[in-house]
């Protein structure tokens, strides 16, 4: 059965280009980005690995640990990240994962056979500091992913954890906040202050919290 929102993610050792990994021992109590790559030494794998590398201070910033998986061997993966720092101008500064007989790729549904039984799709895991899955997002192997969108969904599941809160259509950061159904008027007046702005008696919208 496939991973679904709100499930413990399973726990793996792999070897990566960092070194041996236990999965959840690894994550500790940070947030945690699992995204699988078709194959070594192709070209849209390249350009996303390149830009995840660039925005890995971004990622640390938000206490978040990255780690890359595919079905290729850690000797491959070696080798291409010479590739990567060439062509992308960034090199690997995160884990990559080898998965050669895709135990992992299979724990974690990242085949899908009638796209392709042999290499693992463009899948993304964020898991959260209690190891339980808060998004999953599926792409095809032709279309690369937008890691500054990852940014952004990552950002308002952590205002929602800290908070209550839930983030309204193409919202980015510093933007107003709704304050979540779940949380009365009252619970809200100790939450927030300042006020909100009420629309509709489940459409109240608040200022982002900063602290």
């Amino acid at each position: 059965m496939a991973l679904q929102l709100g499930d413990t993610v399973p726990d793996f050792e792999a070897n990566t280009t960092a070194g041996h990994l236990r999965f959840h021992d690894w994550l500790g109590s940070s947030w945690g980005v699992l995204f699988s790559h078709p194959k070594d030494f192709t070209p849209v794998c390249t350009t996303e690995l390149g830009d995840v590398a660039r925005l890995k201070p971004e990622f640390d910033k938000r206490d978040v640990k990255v780690v890359g998986l595919s079905v290729d061997p850690l000797s491959d993966h070696e080798a291409w990240a010479g590739d990567i720092a060439e062509t992308q101008g960034h090199a690997l500064n995160f884990p990559l994962a080898a998965d050669p007989d895709r135990a992992i790729a299979d724990l974690y549904g990242m085949i899908h056979p009638n796209a392709s039984d042999t290499v693992t799709v463009r899948s993304v895991f964020v898991i959260g500091p209690d190891k339980k899955l808060k998004l999953t997002i599926t792409y095809p192997a032709s279309t690369g992913r937008n890691f500054a969108e990852l940014l952004r969904v990552i950002d308002s599941l952590q205002l929602t954890a800290k908070h209550s809160v839930a983030t309204p259509v193409n919202w980015v950061d510093g933007d107003d906040v709704i304050i979540m159904p779940s949380v009365t008027d009252e619970q809200a007046k100790l939450k927030f202050p300042s006020g909100w702005k009420t629309l509709k008696p489940y459409l109240r919208v608040v200022a982002q919290p900063r602290e």
